[in-house]
């Protein structure tokens, strides 16, 4: 196969152009090799911080290699996949709104669970990238099981995107940026691949909605993790053992997590460029239906709301206190 340059991609150590070889990839600027395992690109390069600066990237890199979430154990095929994600509102919104004609990015990615899902609808062009390959084997063994084309993944750092700017009608990245030293530095990295008019979708820890996984969390250190089916989901009858283990690591044993209101995203939203559309929990306090518009631009309303509707996600106490917000790049 001859080699060729890549109209998307750049090198992650010098952003000079890469060229794609069926053996490795190389920078053509700075000679940088890069290659292949199982077929995945692995264009992670590390990141050069000051000193002072802890880099937890290595850490979660290993977490996350040991213990890959999500899983697949419950998904044999693409329609077994899309049926469960469908009973999921939010799975189901996205592959409902999200463009079907657009580029897509999922940064952080993991098991590639929703890029599958999203490539499902064959006129996208999906991307799904992570720090862990082992993450990524899981996604691509079930995208070529099931034939899924026109999504590709690969291994990237999010501090060193390996993207062209602007390249991007929808970037995803779900509780990512609560799991890195520089979680404010990483979204102004990733905003940058958005396309003017495009979205971001980002997902994190709420600072008022983890308190009770904080407590849990102390609990269960005390106890040896004894006690570990206070988690509600680990009490649950409708989850495996190990999606059960695996949830109860990626919650309460992560190595590095921080928490973050949406007075703090918004904040982000300001200054890179972006308007806020809307939130789940919606700011408002409408319940979010099949009916929801994602897309469609809903007011930030007062300080005072933005707080009710997180302190009420202390008393649901659902999904770990996890919130996600989406706005729009001016």
């Amino acid at each position: 196969m001859k080699s060729k340059h890549s109209k998307i991609f750049i090198c992650p150590r010098c952003k000079g152009d890469l060229e794609f070889t069926p053996d490795k990839i190389l920078c053509v600027s700075c000679k940088t090799d890069f290659k292949y395992d199982d077929g995945l690109p692995l264009l992670f390069w590390k990141n050069e911080w000051a000193d002072s600066k802890h880099d937890v990237t290595e850490e979660i890199k290993s977490f996350y290699m040991e213990t890959p979430f999500p899983n697949y154990d419950d998904f044999e095929s693409a329609i077994t996949l899309r049926e469960k994600a469908r009973k999921q509102i939010y799975a189901r919104l996205l592959d409902d709104q999200i463009t079907y004609t657009g580029k897509i990015l999922e940064v952080g990615c993991g098991t590639g669970q929703t890029c599958n899902l999203l490539a499902m609808t064959k006129t996208r062009t999906v991307f799904g990238t992570d720090i862990s390959v082992n993450s990524l084997k899981l996604g691509n063994r079930f995208r070529e099981k099931n034939r899924i084309k026109n999504l590709r993944f690969l291994q990237m750092n999010l501090f060193r995107p390996v993207f062209k700017s602007e390249m991007f009608d929808v970037v995803i990245c779900n509780g990512v940026l609560h799991h890195t030293s520089d979680p404010f530095g990483g979204f102004q990295s990733i905003s940058k691949l958005v396309k003017k008019g495009g979205y971001i979708i980002i997902g994190l820890y709420n600072k008022y909605g983890r308190i009770f996984t904080d407590i849990r969390r102390y609990i269960f250190t005390i106890t040896g993790d004894s006690l570990t089916s206070l988690d509600p989901r680990i009490g649950s009858k409708n989850f495996s053992p190990y999606k059960k283990h695996t949830w109860f690591m990626d919650q309460y044993k992560n190595p590095h997590e921080s928490k973050h209101t949406f007075d703090d995203v918004i904040n982000w939203f300001e200054k890179t460029g972006f308007e806020f559309v809307n939130s789940i929990p919606n700011i408002s306090g409408k319940p979010v239906t099949p009916d929801t518009k994602l897309f469609e631009a809903d007011t930030k309303r007062t300080k005072i709301r933005r707080l009710s509707t997180q302190l009420e996600m202390v008393l649901s106490d659902k999904e770990g206190g996890f919130y996600t917000i989406i706005g729009v790049k001016k």
